[in-house]
């Protein structure tokens, strides 16, 4: 389709996420998709920096999945998950299993990231309520992100996105975001709040917090959190949707600490950023409190595309991927190449608050105004990347790269010079 009559009738049917309609600039039409590489209807080239919204950890077009996909559609495309099965799914479950801690052994299967944390909290909440516990409490952390569903939102940070809703939302307990300096008095407050014996579930992003600006936080925090949350008998769910498949330098971002969660929430990278799927992870004991004579003791949810056998095909090619060494090196020459990026933006006086955890790099840009989603230096920057051929969404004054694996030490440092041109370019605006 030539690109202003496609552009006139997305104008015409099309809603986009996270867009204000009325003042959003033209979408990129985008007709080709290969590795790290996004190509226009113009023939004007993107490098994909932050994998599509952290999903496409392989790159785009990636033959292993692309061959998996298509040999399974020829042998099971979808199945009703109700009453049947089949070995893709089989397959799947038994290798995440495998692959996370051993107490992690029943999977359940949904749609998306967000599915999978309302699932955990079905799970959790179902749990106590199925053995008589009157634990109807959660606790989450102030920053936190989980997803646009309402138990998802829930949880999630109060404000920005969800106001407009906060009205349906239960009530949650929020610690504060954990930093060393403020490490006793979390604690305390994570322990006065658990000793009441009311709370069912902590979920937290392990490590780092996604649409909070990529926060990063020290896994002995965690650690800690973990054990305090597990001597007062209440669950641990790790939202690993963003911080799985790589992300942290390791596979896991629950492998960067000794303490384990209950139930582990999965999707993005799970099939390698092609088709949507999510799995929520719970530990055996979790799973046979569902056991019962009665069907309303069982977790009576479902989804029309649970376990659809595609999506189960895509994530067996991923985690086949994932076992190539190759793979491996990619993810530590990023985060190598992000670290000599960093020691450069340390030198800007724009610049603070620099993290760098695997192959996510992440800084504040100083605007005076803290650190906002809704900065205004935001849609700056965002034109400014794209018009130098680089897909890179702000969020606000956090500038981050979290690209795929297979991105070139060339697409990456094209990525590095573009950010630092803009940082010269407003510093020379704030000179004049």
């Amino acid at each position: 389709m030539e690109r202003s009559t496609a552009l006139s009738k997305d104008k015409q049917y099309v809603w986009h996420p996270f867009t204000q309609m009325l003042t959003a600039d033209e979408p990129l039409h985008i007709v080709k998709a290969k590795g790290a590489i996004l190509t226009d209807s113009d023939e004007k080239t993107y490098i994909d920096a932050n994998s599509s919204w952290w999903v496409n950890v392989h790159g785009h077009g990636n033959s292993i999945i692309a061959d998996a996909i298509a040999k399974q559609v020829k042998e099971v495309d979808h199945i009703i998950f109700a009453g049947a099965t089949h070995n893709q799914a089989i397959r799947l479950a038994e290798r995440v299993a495998t692959i996370l801690p051993r107490r992690l052994e029943k999977v359940f299967f949904s749609d998306d990231g967000s599915t999978a944390v309302e699932v955990a909290m079905k799970m959790a909440f179902q749990f106590w309520h199925n053995k008589n516990t009157p634990k109807k409490r959660i606790i989450a952390l102030e920053g936190a992100y989980h997803g646009d569903t309402f138990g998802a939102m829930a949880i999630g940070e109060r404000g920005y996105f969800n106001q407009p809703f906060e009205h349906f939302f239960f009530d949650v307990d929020y610690l504060p975001f954990p930093t060393s300096e403020n490490k006793t008095a979390f604690l305390e407050q994570a322990k006065t709040v658990l000793e009441t014996g009311e709370i069912a579930a902590v979920i937290v992003e392990p490590i780092i917090q996604g649409s909070a600006g990529m926060r990063m936080y020290a896994a002995e925090i965690l650690d800690e959190l973990i054990a305090l949350t597990h001597q007062n008998e209440a669950l641990v769910i790790f939202d690993e949707v963003m911080t799985a498949w790589g992300r942290t330098g390791k596979l896991f971002a629950l492998n960067h600490c000794v303490n384990e969660p209950d139930i582990v929430c999965l999707s993005k990278g799970l099939t390698g950023g092609v088709v949507p799927l999510g799995l929520t992870v719970s530990t055996n004991e979790i799973y046979e409190a569902f056991l019962h004579p009665e069907k309303t003791k069982a977790l009576l949810h479902g989804h029309s595309f649970t376990g659809n056998a595609l999506a189960c095909a895509a994530a067996n090619a991923s985690l086949d991927i994932f076992e190539a060494h190759a793979t491996w090196e990619n993810v530590a020459r990023i985060e190598e190449m992000h670290r000599q990026f960093a020691e450069r933006l340390s030198k800007n006086a724009k610049v603070e608050n620099i993290g760098i955890c695997g192959t996510i790099v992440r800084f504040e840009i100083k605007t005076g105004e803290g650190n906002t989603y809704f900065s205004n230096i935001r849609d700056e920057a965002y034109r400014f990347f794209i018009e130098n051929g680089c897909l890179i969404r702000p969020l606000g004054n956090v500038i981050y790269l979290n690209p795929p694996y297979c991105i070139s030490s060339e697409e990456l440092t094209k990525c590095y010079s573009v950010i630092e041109r803009f940082l010269e370019k407003i510093n020379q605006k704030k000179m004049d």
